[in-house]
């Protein structure tokens, strides 16, 4: 059973929340001038920001507009897919990587109509050397041609190397800011160790806005948050 008042783009699709993830799977489809964006990451300035949660929504959203999703739980120090999806994790992604196992026998599908999940399954003793393996970049390519879209949910960029590495496998990357508990200097760094291994920003989602809920957010891309900082400097 999913978690209470999580995956509100499943249990409540016509509520302003889910509204506001379907705004954010557009822009997404926009989002790839140069080439189509198929592989995704979801990463965070620090913890508890509500990147897992807009992760897991934004993959049921974009599978309930019938495209083929995979969300892949690539945070291998503290998972949280298989706790809002109520699943038990057992095989993952770490099977795939480590043991070589097939991935479509890891495969769960929780929910009707939504996306494919790949859990972390067992935590190991060296994310950072797993997610920068081979194996990782084997992984990507092959979902990357079974699905329309991938997602994959990764720690804290402010915490460890982890999302900065996998930045630099993948399409692009999501950065999710807690407006309530960000700090302005964390959020920063977080954008500057994303652009120090030239990972591809393609917007920020900022949540938890006042007294919103978690999964209320505001997306704003990047080239938007380029033309702020022009206006601004040719304002003085």
């Amino acid at each position: 059973m999913i978690k209470e008042n999580t995956i509100v783009s499943y249990v409540d699709p016509k509520s302003p929340v889910s509204e506001a993830y379907r705004v954010l799977r557009t822009n997404l489809r926009f989002a790839g001038v140069d080439k189509q964006l198929k592989t995704i990451e979801l990463t965070s300035t620090g913890p508890a920001e509500g990147k897992s949660t807009t992760a897991a929504n934004l993959a049921v959203t974009i599978a309930q507009a019938g495209s083929k999703v995979l969300l892949v739980d690539a945070d291998m120090r503290k998972p949280k897919i298989h706790q809002l999806f109520g699943l038990v994790n057992g095989k993952g992604l770490t099977n795939v990587l480590a043991n070589k196992e097939d991935y479509n026998l890891c495969i769960k599908r929780p929910l009707a109509g939504g996306p494919d999940v790949l859990t972390s399954g067992p935590l190991p003793p060296n994310p950072s050397e797993i997610l920068s393996s081979e194996s990782m970049k084997e992984f990507i390519e092959r979902v990357g041609e079974d699905y329309d879209m991938v997602l994959f949910d990764t720690p804290p960029i402010g915490v460890v190397t982890d999302a900065a590495i996998l930045s630099t496998l993948v399409d692009g990357t999501l950065l999710v800011v807690a407006s309530s508990q960000a700090d302005k200097d964390a959020a920063r760094r977080a954008k500057d160790l994303l652009e120090h291994v030239k990972a591809n920003i393609i917007g920020v989602v900022l949540n938890k806005l006042g007294n919103a809920s978690e999964t209320e957010f505001y997306y704003a891309s990047e080239e938007e948050i380029r033309g702020r900082k022009r206006r601004r400097r040719a304002n003085g």
